[in-house]
């Protein structure tokens, strides 16, 4: 195997606003993460390591749809003065690297469910707002 990646270049954002999301897949595995027993797995750290890399790909597109989403709504509005502090947490979790960890693991897991519960609360406030193209 190769130790080569590729740099992903998306100066324009069209992946975080045109690519859907596989929210059944993110679901499913933050069901999974969170499932665990304590804190103890039989993964190897490495496997920890792309799970929490996983989720965290996730948590950043689901929170450039949060928002995108929050940013349509009025300044004033209280949707979005709660997307504004799930946001903020957001950015301060995912500005730790991710570790090979289940504790990390499990953090990421519950900031994909957080996401996805905002999201879904904009959408019940304000429906345009979550489907309306950028």
């Amino acid at each position: 195997m190769s130790d080569t990646h590729v740099v992903l270049h998306d100066p324009d954002g069209r992946l975080d606003s045109e690519l859907p999301l596989d929210r059944e897949l993110h679901k499913a595995l933050v069901k999974a993460v969170l499932g665990w027993a304590g804190h103890s797995s039989l993964l190897p750290p490495a496997d920890l390591k792309q799970i929490a890399l996983l989720l965290t790909g996730a948590a950043r597109a689901v929170a450039a749809d949060v928002r995108r989403a929050a940013d349509l709504l009025p300044a004033d509005h209280a949707a979005r003065a709660l997307a504004d502090v799930v946001l903020e947490e957001a950015d301060r979790c995912l500005s730790v690297p991710p570790e090979g960890t289940v504790r990390c693991a499990q953090s990421r897991a519950r900031l994909v469910r957080a996401l996805y519960e905002r999201l879904d609360r904009l959408a019940s406030v304000a429906p345009q707002a979550v489907t309306a193209a950028p």
